[in-house]
């Protein structure tokens, strides 16, 4: 759908706000950060919480922020020097919020977050009882991913898809997606002809339509793609979300009709479950014969020793591993109550036989239900709720 729409009532009332800005709205061209664009988002998160509404901000920005104070001319491609760029940048940035807050008579909090933290149970409560009770103290959180210890293998990916899972996490109305576009666009949004899309009310909207990749600035890790994807996850979860340009964020909070509002699509799901679907990535992989497959996909049981035929991957207790059926494709996720040395001499065994062989704390799922999402077709589209 395109157009410009009218007055946007569930984006002017959410109260609880979760507000994305990448790198391209912080920071100049070459690195370095810019005081009056971080001065114009503040100022307007600013007015958000002196109407009463709960912000959160994710932000982008420490690699960034780290560049020109190191001498780099572009964002390296190594892993070792963008995170010393942004541990350089990183209390640069927040020096800058903290002063730019402190203007508004507003306190500030720095979150970092690494997916150790969202994927293991101890860290992703610590990390909900954080930001609920910044929340509750009036202080605006400020939450990056930790780029100085994040490896390749463990990061988020990008920034988009932190803010939709930080969103699901404090139980967020709206997520905000500010970038250096005004919108999603029907093409190329600097070519002449192109149409920007006011409202997205399902993923099919967007058929036909070429999503691009990244913005012009070169200094951010995501694109159109990402926010996209960013969307998905928060949509599918009962959470507005409004993709715009970070100039136009006062105008969007208000409920004016700019950039693109994609109209959440469902009711909200168990928190820690889209946590498991869009943060992780499994650190294993356990093999099921047929039964366990229905067990697992149509009657929403939990995973015993008894359907599992093969083990992979090096893993221990509380990390997640993929489900796979015979053929080899993904079913599920989950988090595994057992280290992978342990499963090979529990596999085809009931649990009754091996507590009364080896003691009552074998009687247990190797993966329990509640911790456990579906993934992939045609599995995906029948989520357990846990």
């Amino acid at each position: 759908m395109t157009g410009t729409g009218s007055t946007r009532g569930a984006v002017a009332t959410a109260q609880r706000v979760v507000v994305k800005v990448g790198s391209s709205s912080l920071t100049t061209a070459h690195g370095g950060i810019d005081d009056a664009r971080v001065a114009s988002v503040v100022d307007a998160l600013a007015k958000a919480r002196a109407s009463g509404r709960e912000v959160v901000l994710v932000s982008s920005g420490a690699i960034a922020a780290g560049l020109a104070p190191l001498g780099l001319a572009t964002r390296p491609r190594d892993l070792a020097r963008q995170q010393a760029a942004a541990s350089v940048g990183q209390g640069l940035l927040m020096a800058t919020y903290t002063a730019a807050f402190a203007g508004h008579g507003l306190r500030v909090g720095q979150v970092l977050l690494t997916v150790d933290d969202v994927t293991r149970r101890s860290h992703y409560r610590n990390a909900y009882r954080t930001l609920h009770q910044l929340l509750q103290l009036g202080v605006v959180p400020v939450v990056n991913e930790n780029d100085t210890v994040a490896t390749h293998e463990i990061r988020f990916g990008d920034n988009d898809r932190l803010a939709a899972l930080v969103a699901q996490l404090v139980h967020a109305d709206l997520l905000v997606l500010l970038s250096d576009v005004d919108g999603l666009y029907d093409g190329n949004p600097h070519k002449p002809g192109a149409t920007r899309l006011s409202d997205v009310h399902s993923l099919a909207d967007l058929d036909g339509i070429d999503i691009g990749s990244a913005g012009r600035s070169g200094l951010g890790s995501g694109g159109m793609v990402t926010k996209v994807e960013a969307a998905s996850i928060a949509t599918g979860s009962g959470i507005d979300v409004v993709l715009a340009s970070a100039p136009e964020v006062s105008a969007m909070l208000a409920g004016d009709p700019v950039g693109t509002w994609f109209h959440r699509r469902a009711a909200r799901r168990a928190t820690r479950l889209l946590w498991l679907e869009h943060a992780t990535d499994g650190r294993g992989s356990l093999t099921l014969d047929a039964g366990a497959v229905r067990a697992v996909v149509e009657r929403g049981a939990s995973l015993l020793p008894a359907g599992i035929t093969a083990v992979a991957g090096t893993f221990t207790a509380g990390d997640p591993v993929d489900l796979l059926d015979e053929t080899g494709r993904m079913v599920a996720r989950g988090v595994v109550n057992y280290d992978a040395a342990e499963l090979p001499a529990l596999l085809g065994r009931s649990t009754k036989d091996l507590a009364r062989e080896l003691g009552p704390e074998y009687e247990r799922e190797v993966v329990h239900r509640d911790d456990l999402v579906l993934l992939g077709r045609p599995y995906k589209d029948r989520h357990l709720d846990g």
